[in-house]
């Protein structure tokens, strides 16, 4: 069964001779939660958007070997920034997590990964935090973020 949000997000309007919208992606997921649960749950939220550009995925490095993640990165050619909790629990997002905060001692991972990742704002997630139970039962939760440039820095 999948936990969804009420309302799906819009498409992104892409100013003339801009292209696709560059996003960042963050995620987490339970131990061993399958590529198929995570493939589901981003034609779902991706689509939605009018195909945007994936710059990269982001996660916290307790998931640095997380095989359906290392999968979907090589899947789509999508490079994975990983980041420690310690900068992740930095992050303002508007929906933290008890869960999180009792397992991994920090408010978020997809959501602080994905605003870390894409040098943005909390007013830049254009998915707020979206969880999804895979056939298997391990959740996974993915949040995008518009890309922001850091200083000095475009999307790959």
């Amino acid at each position: 069964m999948a936990v969804v949000p009420a309302v799906l997000p819009e498409p992104l309007a892409a100013g003339p001779g801009q292209g696709p919208t560059p996003v960042v992606i963050g995620l987490g997921c339970d131990r061993g939660a399958s590529l198929a649960t995570f493939e589901a749950a981003l034609a779902r939220v991706i689509e939605p958007l009018g195909s945007p550009r994936v710059c990269r995925l982001a996660t916290i490095d307790r998931k640095s070997d997380e095989p359906a993640i290392l999968a979907l990165a090589a899947a789509h050619g999508w490079p994975l920034v990983i980041y420690p909790a310690m900068l992740l629990a930095r992050v303002q997002v508007p929906n933290p997590s008890p869960q999180v905060m009792r397992h991994l001692g920090i408010p978020a991972v997809a959501e602080a990964a994905a605003l870390l990742a894409a040098g943005a704002r909390m007013q830049d997630l254009l998915v707020e935090k979206w969880r999804q139970r895979g056939a298997d039962g391990r959740h996974i939760t993915l949040a995008v973020a518009r890309w922001r440039a850091a200083p000095g820095g475009y999307p790959p």
